[in-house]
């Protein structure tokens, strides 16, 4: 049981999959939901502050490389356009368009590309962090409902 706990903390953290991935896997485990949620939600958290300081910083250094290059310049154009993205449709509620960004269980909208387009955008840290936390909760939220109504199918048909 530790195993699948500690599984699905770094299922979590890996970009693009985050939580989105990290609550199914651990629901479909056998986990208890609300334990589940919080160690997605840990681990979904964890690397924030470091994408916000310093992966900008990071992507434009390996950008020009010839190994990584286009991983990072696809990231560098990844977080430009969230940010501008968010930008364009926010106007003055930008960090409840955060947390919508990242609330939203879609491919490419969780809490990397979110801090990513925040710390593109230079926004207030403390802020972009509540927001990017509360959009966390709310997709954690969602897929959690997703799981358990897809285990009880499951489970109903075998």
């Amino acid at each position: 049981m530790l195993k699948t706990y500690i599984m699905t903390f770094f299922i979590s953290m890996v970009p693009i999959v985050e939580l989105r991935g990290g609550v199914p896997f651990g629901t479909l485990r056998g986990l208890p939901w609300h334990w589940c949620l919080i160690v997605c939600m840990i681990g979904n958290m964890l690397p924030v502050p470091l994408i916000f300081f310093f992966a900008r910083k990071v992507l434009e250094w390996g950008a020009d490389k010839p190994v990584i290059g286009g991983f990072f310049s696809w990231c560098l154009k990844k977080g430009e356009h969230g940010g501008e993205k968010l930008k364009a449709k926010a106007d003055k509620g930008l960090y409840l368009a955060l947390m919508l960004f990242v609330g939203i269980p879609l491919p490419g909208t969780g809490a990397w590309t979110g801090t990513l387009a925040a710390s593109f955008l230079d926004l207030d840290f403390k802020k972009s962090v509540k927001a990017v936390m509360l959009g966390v909760l709310l997709a954690g939220l969602i897929m959690t409902v997703v799981s358990l109504l897809a285990k009880a199918g499951i489970t109903s048909v075998l």
